[in-house]
């Protein structure tokens, strides 16, 4: 057993290792001379210990396998910046783990902001380098650019300093991180494909379906904007494939089907359900549409209150342009989507909140304010409020209790409201943003739909001196600068 484990400690160790054979490794005396060698380079500053390195480093090591060959060529690199590339780490001002910046040569590019799976890095990657269209000058070439999984758009002009060929290219390079661009001006390009002086979107065949064009031709004007909406508004089609890389793009009103989403395993199991989704939503050109993984989106998920979605069809979630949120209550089919559809436009569907109970009792000096009592509470008070936006687990927030409390107890008779809410159990109301915990606003009575964050001191002097400067109505026991005032005779 024990001559069993000594074989199979070397191979596991060998496989480790090969999995970072190709990630070049640059320290202080060798940075400047390697990255002099390579065109284009990513580099990763890294510390040993450091948790987010230790996950980033095999998507790292699988990005720089998968750029292998690539035209032009991408060296993913990285450096110790505890060890041999201290020096250089502080060179170039790195203060956090892992930091990644783009080189060309040995000159400082970019800093990088892509994504950090190895499919996401490699595709920005491919966007940072070389033009940001590919010039297609063969029949074969041309062919082969279409042999992708992406979707592709290429410009086809018979004078590529043509008015349109110009707003092609101007568009190309401030899309060029999301889309995959080619252009083509060769005599028997365009006679092959029999487009001239336009530009082509094309879907892959994973993406193929009977609803919707799997080419896409280009009829407007020669305008920059017009040439970018074009390609914005045709790239996903009707139900894109929302990634965590992408999910930006896809704007409220927006209506998401989650379910096993797999193109790499399961192409035709994930087409199954998209076309079905795709089917009805044609219908309702007014909303945005995407299918996603719920293994990759369970925190949304979460946020309509489910914790887990079994079986394999679709749960249907959705947000006005409001920003309200909504369930398909009803197992899917094609019947009860529709029928979800049309109860969301007219305004018939009841919005999900996510919420604590109401409390039973609310009546010590900070009151607990949950989504569903949110506008008693803080809203239709009648009173000058200060909310906090805490979560359980937050150790700044913890710290903050006592203090909290104490300015309650301090305020107690005052026409002021001191109110606490649990930003992770409960959807915090527009016009709140919460980004960070804790986050305080001042609601004066007069304003409640305008609140302010609250930016000063966390000590109990701090916020008697910021609510008795701004409070509507005068403080009984304290003065505007939030001295204490000294009670009346009468009241002795």
């Amino acid at each position: 057993m024990l001559r069993k484990c000594l074989i199979v400690l070397p191979l596991l160790l060998l496989s480790v290792l090969a999995e970072e054979k190709d990630v070049l490794e640059l320290t202080d005396d060798t940075f400047e001379s390697e990255l002099e060698r390579h065109e284009n380079t990513l580099v990763m500053f890294y510390a040993p210990w450091c948790g987010h390195c230790k996950r980033l480093k095999p998507e790292y090591a699988k990005a720089a396998e998968l750029l292998i060959g690539n035209e032009p060529p991408i060296t993913l690199a990285k450096v110790d910046c505890t060890e041999a590339g201290k020096e250089t780490c502080n060179k170039f001002s790195v203060n956090g783990y892992p930091t990644l910046k783009i080189f060309e040569g040995n000159e400082f590019r970019s800093d990088y902001n892509g994504p950090r799976e190895a499919p996401g890095i490699v595709k920005y990657m491919k966007s940072q380098v070389g033009p940001a269209s590919k010039e297609l000058t063969s029949v074969e070439a041309h062919k082969a650019f279409l042999e992708t999984d992406e979707v592709t758009v290429i410009g086809y002009f018979e004078k590529d300093d043509s008015p349109l060929s110009a707003a092609y290219h101007s568009v190309s390079k401030k899309l060029r991180e999301k889309v995959r661009f080619g252009h083509s001006s060769a005599k028997n390009v365009l006679d092959k494909v029999s487009h001239k002086n336009t530009i082509v979107l094309y879907r892959p065949k994973i993406l193929h379906n009977k609803f919707e064009d799997d080419i896409v031709v280009y009829k407007g004007s020669d305008s920059i904007s017009d040439v970018n909406e074009f390609i914005s508004k045709n790239f996903y089609g009707i139900a894109g494939l929302r990634t965590r890389d992408n999910m930006q793009d896809f704007k409220n009103p927006l209506v998401v089907a989650y379910y096993n989403v797999d193109y790499v395993k399961n192409a035709k199991g994930t087409n199954y359900w998209r076309n079905r989704i795709i089917k009805i939503a044609k219908d309702f050109p007014e909303y945005s549409f995407a299918i996603a993984s719920k293994d990759d989106f369970q925190h949304e998920l979460n946020d309509f209150g489910i914790d887990y979605a079994k079986g394999d069809k679709p749960v249907i979630l959705a947000r006005d342009a409001k920003n309200q949120k909504f369930v398909l209550k009803d197992e899917f089919s094609m019947d009860t989507f529709e029928a979800f559809l049309k109860d969301l436009q007219t305004g018939a569907l009841e919005p999900y909140l996510k919420s604590e109970p109401i409390p039973e009792s609310n009546t010590g000096n900070v009151k607990i304010a949950v989504a569903k009592n949110f506008d008693d509470i803080v809203t239709n008070n009648g009173k000058d409020t200060l909310i906090e936006f805490y979560a359980p687990w937050c150790g700044h927030c913890k710290k903050l209790a006592p203090v909290y409390d104490e300015l309650g107890e301090k305020l107690a008779d005052e026409d002021i409201e001191i109110v606490k809410f649990d930003a992770t159990a409960n959807d915090v109301p527009a016009p709140y943003e919460v980004r960070g915990f804790p986050t305080l606003y001042w609601a004066s009575k007069d304003a409640k739909d305008s609140p302010v964050k609250y930016e000063g001191g966390r000590e109990l002097d701090d916020f008697i001196k910021y609510i008795a400067k701004h409070s509507t109505d005068e403080l009984k026991g304290y003065d505007r600068k939030g001295k204490a005032l000294k009670p009346r005779t009468d009241e002795l």
